[in-house]
């Protein structure tokens, strides 16, 4: 009878003991993952506002500024040092943009050379630069035409901002990169990063590149504020998709060409979502407390 009762007190001590582990390794497996999603988060600038994920800002050309995000552009570094301020822009309403901000349109910085600043970033993460523009200057297309160059990659070929968007109205171009393990991701290539983001503008066959303003976030390319709409330039998508062309066909007749053969005007370059990250890694944990949970718990039932 002893011998019965110390196996049944015995049994229940294992129970209890394999119970409180299985309680402990759920637990720390399930803080694992929190920590994991906390840590993406905060990377991706989750819980952040638009200010404060804005590492770097500058108004090219132009005096310090904060726009009605609250983003700060600072006066511009390269006064005195490189290139031309230009202010030609401040007598002209400046489309597409908001009242406040229009002076980060109006003025500008040129060179007669390729020229670009320099950004020192050192958190890793996923980033978007947006460039803003606007052509003040020039009354059509193929007079200022140039590349952006982001370090050794070329983001953006043969801007011309009147071709994009005609004449004083704002234009952004933005581009999406990311920051991991010591390399720089961009448009589906890869570079080594040492710590220095360096945005150039670089010299084309027309004319001098310019920018009026830029700044570099972390977070997604939905994160970026929209410019206000243009009337004829941007349709609603339903427009576009019904819109068709004529044109001179065999004897006299037309043929329907669709819409979406046309050019279209773009806000800017098409560029890879780099923020569709694989989550399976974070599912990992959570399917290994399952894995051990499970079966311990059947255990359990059994004795």
């Amino acid at each position: 009878m002893m011998d019965v009762l110390h196996v049944v007190t015995s049994d229940r001590r294992l129970c209890v003991a394999m119970q409180r582990l299985t309680a402990q390794l759920v637990a720390g497996l399930v803080a694992a993952v929190l920590s994991l999603l906390a840590e993406r988060c905060w990377a991706d600038g989750g819980g952040l506002s638009l200010a404060e994920r804005v590492i770097w800002a500058v108004n090219c050309g132009g005096e310090s500024h904060v726009d009605v995000h609250g983003i700060h552009f600072k006066k511009d570094p390269l006064e005195g040092k490189l290139g031309k301020a230009s202010d030609y822009g401040v007598r002209l309403p400046i489309l597409r943009s908001s009242t406040e901000d229009q002076i980060l349109y109006q003025t500008e910085r040129y060179n007669e050379d390729t020229f670009g600043y320099d950004i020192p970033i050192r958190e890793e993460g996923d980033y978007i630069l947006v460039m803003k523009y606007a052509e003040v200057y020039f009354a059509q297309s193929q007079q200022k035409v140039f590349d952006v160059r982001l370090n050794t990659h070329v983001v953006v070929k043969d801007l011309d901002i009147f071709e994009r968007v005609g004449h004083s109205t704002a234009h952004d171009e933005i581009v999406s990169f990311s920051i991991r393990r010591g390399k720089l991701s961009v448009q589906g290539e890869v570079s080594t990063f040492n710590g220095k983001l360096t945005v150039e503008f670089v010299k084309g066959y027309y004319d001098n590149p310019k920018v009026c303003a830029l700044y570099v976030m972390k977070g997604t390319l939905e994160d970026v504020p929209k410019l206000q709409p243009h009337p004829g330039l941007e349709k609603p998508d339903e427009e576009e998709d019904e819109e068709e062309d004529s044109e001179p066909g065999e004897e006299g007749g037309k043929k329907k060409v669709p819409a979406g053969s046309k050019t279209r005007v773009q806000s800017g370059p098409r560029t890879p979502n780099p923020y569709a990250a694989d989550n399976s890694s974070l599912m990992f944990p959570i399917l290994v407390a399952f894995g051990v949970f499970i079966p311990t718990l059947f255990c359990l039932c059994r004795l």
